[in-house]
């Protein structure tokens, strides 16, 4: 028998925020909340999932551990997801030991109070951002760790980062650091699969048609584009020590029934 879940609590950064995945209201969607609407649908007729959104943008491990953890215990959830970890990678500072010490708390915390927990990998960051090959080894070493202590804990594991299309381009936003909206849709069809829901099969790996070649001096365009838009202020901000998520609060902070269409 499938379970049926009563409250649903996603911690974690931008990617469970939602970025890039435009809700048609200002803000964003995301893996998250469309994993939350396959979990309700699934169980429409069983009981009203409640879902909480506690992620905001920027943050590292260390700050999801200190600032969402205690209050995701509190929403007292019986389904959560805890990805962390590409801003650490992105550091100088980058210690996958702490890193995954601290993915390991959260989860362990969480499988503790008889929540099922679900998180992810990343993907090689390679073929969607080829200047980020050289955190290509860091993002390895953090998928390795994040498969072990997922083990140790009991949690789901969705091993995104060991397909290759979850490295396809085409399913990121310009800013080549979050999914567009077919990414995220990619990933809640995976999550709702590897938690068993009727109706998720495996198809969400299908490999995308062979892309069309572009002329090197558009490719050149496209990585000069990039820089400018994206690569260059996330520069400025880190140097000045600020992040997008300074000031800026969660989406979700309060349980609410996921509204499904007719």
């Amino acid at each position: 028998m499938i379970r049926t879940y009563r409250r649903y609590v996603a911690i974690g950064d931008s990617t469970t925020e939602g970025m890039d995945d435009p809700d048609g209201n200002g803000g964003y969607r995301g893996w998250a909340d469309r994993f939350a609407e396959h979990v309700a649908r699934h169980q429409r007729s069983a009981g009203v999932l409640e879902y909480a959104n506690l992620a905001i943008r920027g943050r590292t491990t260390a700050s999801i551990r200190a600032e969402q953890l205690e209050p995701a215990l509190a929403l007292e959830p019986d389904l959560a997801t805890v990805v962390a970890g590409m801003n650490d990678i992105l550091r100088g500072s980058f210690d996958v030991t702490k890193v995954a010490a601290d993915i390991a708390e959260m989860q362990q915390a969480l499988v503790a109070t008889g929540t099922t927990v679900l998180t992810f990998t990343l993907p090689d960051p390679a073929p969607v951002m080829p200047l980020a090959k050289p955190l290509r080894g860091r993002v390895l070493a953090l998928n390795d760790a994040i498969r072990k202590v997922t083990a140790d804990s009991g949690a789901i594991l969705l091993d995104l980062g060991a397909y290759p299309v979850a490295s396809d381009p085409r399913l990121w936003s310009d800013d080549r650091l979050h999914a567009n909206s077919a990414g995220h849709e990619r990933i809640a069809h995976a999550l709702a699969f590897a938690l068993g829901l009727p109706g998720f099969d495996d198809s969400w790996n299908a490999a995308l048609p062979p892309p069309v070649r572009r002329p090197r001096h558009q490719s050149v365009t496209a990585e000069l584009s990039w820089l400018r838009h994206h690569m260059l202020p996330w520069a400025g901000r880190h140097i000045l020590g600020r992040s997008s998520g300074d000031n800026r609060s969660c989406k979700r902070a309060t349980p609410t029934p996921v509204h499904l269409e007719p």
